[in-house]
């Protein structure tokens, strides 16, 4: 009992720690939030509306950014400690450099805010609620170890608070069309274009058998494509802020002279994606050339040449979500400031450095606190993991962004990381079946042969037992037939049983599906309800 008593401690003491310094974050964003907008009328609203995103922003920081780490610590690419740190630093330095200085306060204009007709106070109302319904909802999510979209979960609450405070027809509904429609596109690319690129490595590399030979050919162009896809999306998604400073540091280089222009094009990010693919094919073909001689031709020593690749990835996928996605931590919470400062309701509103800060800021220690649980889920929960595996998930996670964003189609981060896991993991379960068929045929041919000796011994045997005047040879047979049908019986069991084997082994998890894709269901209309709810509870007590 004593020692039941000290485990139990022991297990309480870290959680309650945890906890503490999360209550700490909130209480000091809180108390700063109170102090500096004294002066302001509804200052207490403001300062609430700060703990709400506080909370909201440790919430992405447990749930969302395990997408961006998790793989590269399931293929034991990274240790957890440095995973934490890695993504902690630039997930909170994207935030702060080139998060987005102006962001829509409706969440991707989910709902018209023409009709809270001008009124602030239940434009405040609807924001705080939808801010803290978001937060709930990923708050359950992660305890459920269900990565979930942030996104979603913000829009749900925008649209829940919306409905409650003016009715449905502040919705727009065909944005929310586009909304299931990416719930459905997000995975479903993310998985091709993982098992796409986990099948080019394998069949280029991983099944020749001079592996090493392969590697020195196709491993540079491999980590050139990754190059050339993370500074495309790195450009498009994580520099729009700032742009125009990073256009007048190109132009002070010779031969180079860029037209100045407030964000990224397409073709501009392709071009600078281009040019750091030569620099790190020429980098890597040179490492490649020196290192390899100390490698064995192994599929082990072929996956770790991707180890660098990996941690790179896992950094820069962090700094774009921190740049793209803190807004779906402050985006509700600068609407509130812009209509407690100004006393109006405005479509887009600044996000102050203070306001930047708490999402940043939370993001990293909810990361820190509560991340590994949804980084064990994502790296080795769904499907075993090696670095090859993780590298071409961190791939898709890259292009189909890009992708997606020129086509207009709408998907979630969160959405495509799980599908190029799911990709992954059943592209494993179908090469596997490919290279147990000869064995199933070979096993087939077997079962026919012993069904037919089978036959043979029970004809034999009904024979033996219809004949009326029997002798001691006949009774002699009798059993020895017995015994050889049961033998017989044994093994077309037996083989019957290695073919189900072969044929059901599964490499991802089909609990796992079933519950995230049940949580990606129901994360709009549970953070919707969730909102409308919190929204008159707050009517009710201020009214």
């Amino acid at each position: 009992m004593k020692k039941l008593e000290q485990e139990a401690l022991k297990k309480n003491g870290t959680d309650f720690t945890r906890l503490g310094f999360a209550l700490f974050f909130m209480v000091a964003v809180l108390a700063y939030s109170f102090l500096s907008n004294g002066g302001i009328p509804n200052n207490m609203f403001l300062a609430v509306a700060a703990l709400i995103g506080a909370y909201m922003a440790m919430n992405i920081g447990a749930n969302d950014v395990a997408n961006n780490v998790g793989p590269a610590v399931g293929s034991s690419a990274m240790t957890m400690t440095m995973a934490i740190v890695i993504a902690a630093i630039f997930e909170a330095s994207g935030a702060l450099i080139a998060g987005g200085e102006v962001v829509g306060t409706i969440k991707k204009g989910i709902i018209d805010i023409g009709a809270f007709g001008g009124n602030p106070d239940e434009f405040i109302w609807a924001m705080m609620a939808a801010l803290l319904a978001a937060a709930l909802w990923l708050n359950f999510a992660t305890m459920m170890r269900a990565p979930v979209s942030t996104t979603h979960s913000i829009v749900g609450g925008v649209m829940g608070a919306g409905i409650a405070a003016a009715g449905f027809s502040i919705v727009s509904w065909s944005t929310m069309g586009k909304i299931v429609a990416s719930w459905v596109i997000s995975p479903v690319l993310g998985g091709i274009i993982a098992a796409v690129f986990l099948f080019s490595i394998k069949k280029s590399i991983v099944f020749q058998e001079d592996k090493i030979a392969a590697a020195k050919r196709w491993v540079p162009v491999f980590v050139a494509i990754m190059s050339w896809a993370f500074v495309t999306y790195l450009t498009l998604k994580g520099l729009k802020k700032i742009w125009p400073q990073v256009v007048d540091i190109l132009n002070y280089i010779p031969l180079v002279s860029m037209e100045m222009t407030k964000k990224p094009s397409f073709s501009t990010a392709l071009i600078l994606g281009a040019i750091s693919a030569v620099i790190i094919f020429i980098l890597t073909k040179r490492k490649l050339v020196s290192n390899t001689t100390k490698l064995e031709n192994s599929r082990e020593s072929v996956n770790t040449l991707f180890t660098i690749p990996l941690i790179f990835s896992a950094a820069l996928l962090s700094f774009a979500h921190g740049a793209n996605d803190v807004a779906n931590a402050v985006g509700p919470l600068a609407a509130i400031n812009d209509a407690v400062v100004n006393g109006g309701v405005a479509s887009k509103a600044s996000i102050p450095l203070w306001v930047m800060g708490v999402g940043a800021l939370g993001i990293a220690l909810g990361l820190g606190l509560y991340g590994p649980k949804l980084i064990r889920t994502v790296g080795s929960e769904i499907t075993e993991l090696n670095q090859i595996r993780a590298f071409s998930i961190a791939m898709a996670a890259s292009i189909t962004v890009i992708i997606a964003s020129q086509l207009g189609l709408p998907v979630s981060s969160t959405h495509i990381a799980i599908g190029g896991v799911f990709g992954v993991g059943f592209l494993r379960e179908y090469l596997h079946l490919n290279d147990k068929s000869n064995i199933i045929d070979e096993e087939k041919l077997v079962i026919a042969e012993e069904k037919s000796t089978l036959n043979a011994y029970q004809t034999e045997l009904s024979k033996l037992e219809a004949k009326k005047e029997k002798e001691q040879s006949d009774y002699e047979r009798v059993v020895e037939l017995y015994k050889l049908i049961a033998g017989e019986e044994k093994l077309i069991k037996s083989a019957k049983k290695h073919i189900k084997k072969n044929k059901k082994i599964e490499y991802v998890k089909r609990d796992a599906i079933r519950k995230i894709v049940a949580a990606w269901i129901i994360t709009v209309p549970a953070a919707a309800i969730l909102a409308g709810l919190i929204f008159y509870m707050i009517k009710g007590i201020m009214v």
